[in-house]
């Protein structure tokens, strides 16, 4: 008998409907995924024997149709390109005074790639003139070092999905491009470019309760700590709207690392949601005995099929007490960080859409590039490999 596979099966369907929509090689999406190249290709290969994937529509329009699509097309590429200049200039346009000139000099020499110079002067109010005159300048020692800086920030920015804040570029900076600076200097450079973090929003609860059910007892008392894998794991459900209706997902966090261990996603918030993430957690990290599994006192955790699913499996079940979100704060804070750098910067049209883009987030930035501040600014995977073997040091 073959053995069970240790990806679940939604699993590599969003492995492979994110290498067929991100664009990226089957070697990057593997290398993102922590798999091997011939894992994914199989994938890939029995995806396509059991579906066709369908090709573009052909359009047919006449002469004069074609013409106002252009002229559409053209307008609609202006005032995309306004909305995103306002949205990168916003530092320099929340300024109480006039933006001194030289940084909005700088700001416009900074994305002279991503936009028309013309463009820029005449909605940021300079002349052409004028910033020709102060590139034509020969720069200081001070400005040529900050150009090279700049360049740096701005890769790490981009790599961060547009999600990092000062302290995590400067962290990102020192950890693996050896660069030595102050804090202060990337949040002015930053500042200068237009660049900033996300910004977190409040969440809505979705805890439903069984009045019917009995709770189990809070085994945390809100310490999270833990001081090795699989000794806490902390569960929650979020819902995000789409354009066809609400989606659920929920998940299982390993307290230790702040890895995402098990993950479910579907159109209902039903006990088979919570199950399906417990299932892959057990499945990825086959935890040994004493673990706890912690979470609200939501009807699908109370169910009767939940705990007899940790009771088979030797977890204990902890539950917070109600309408209290510091009692399940780190399930809170992962869902808080999920809205702000993801769910809340995008429509998402479809729930297969944002299913892939969760997949994306989770499994290829959170858990394996993400820095995170409570790990001294290292990865949940990264600060797991280091500490496995640092005992042995």
């Amino acid at each position: 008998m073959p053995r069970a596979s240790k990806y679940p099966a939604e699993f590599r369907a969003h492995a492979v409907e994110l290498w067929r929509t991100s664009g990226k090689s089957q070697r990057a999406i593997a290398l993102e995924l922590g798999i091997t190249n011939e894992t994914l290709r199989n994938w890939i290969r029995r995806a396509d024997e059991d579906e066709a994937v369908p090709g573009p529509p052909a359009a047919g329009l006449s002469g004069s149709e074609r013409e106002e699509l252009r002229r559409l097309r053209a307008e609609n590429k202006t005032l995309r390109q306004e909305r995103d200049l306002l949205k990168k200039a916003g530092s320099l346009l929340r300024q109480a005074a006039r933006p001194d000139p030289v940084s909005t000099f700088a700001f416009i020499e900074a994305e002279k790639a991503n936009f028309p110079i013309s463009f820029m002067c005449a909605r940021l109010g300079v002349s052409r003139a004028g910033f020709y005159a102060w590139r034509a300048r020969r720069p200081s020692t001070r400005d040529r070092a900050d150009a090279r800086l700049l360049s740096l920030v701005r890769a790490v920015h981009t790599s961060s999905r547009g999600t990092y804040g000062a302290p995590r570029v400067h962290a990102e900076l020192r950890a693996a491009h050896a660069v030595r600076c102050g804090r202060k200097r990337v949040a002015r450079l930053m500042r200068t470019a237009g660049l900033v973090g996300v910004h977190r929003r409040r969440r809505i609860g979705l805890t439903r309760r069984d009045a019917t059910a009995t709770p189990s007892p809070d085994l945390v008392k809100r310490n999270f700590g833990a001081d090795r894998p699989n000794k806490l794991w902390v569960a929650d459900i979020t819902q995000q709207r789409t354009g066809q209706g609400w989606f659920y997902l929920a998940v299982i966090v390993d307290a230790y690392s702040r890895r995402v261990v098990g993950w479910a996603m579907a159109e209902h918030v039903r006990t088979d949601l919570v199950l399906d993430a417990l299932s892959m957690a057990i499945t990825a990290r086959r935890p040994p005995p004493g673990l706890v599994h912690h979470s609200d006192q939501g009807a699908q955790y109370t169910s009767l099929a939940f705990g007899r699913a940790l009771r088979a499996a030797g977890i204990a079940a902890s539950m917070g007490t109600v309408a209290d979100c510091y009692d399940n704060a780190m399930a809170e804070s992962f869902f808080a960080t999920l809205q702000t750098e993801l769910l809340d910067r995008h429509y998402w049209a479809t729930r297969h859409q944002l299913a892939t883009a969760v997949f994306d987030y989770i499994e290829t930035f959170y858990n394996r590039r993400r820095r995170h501040s409570a790990l001294d600014y290292r990865s949940p995977a990264d600060y797991e490999t280091i500490t496995a073997v640092a005992p042995a040091a």
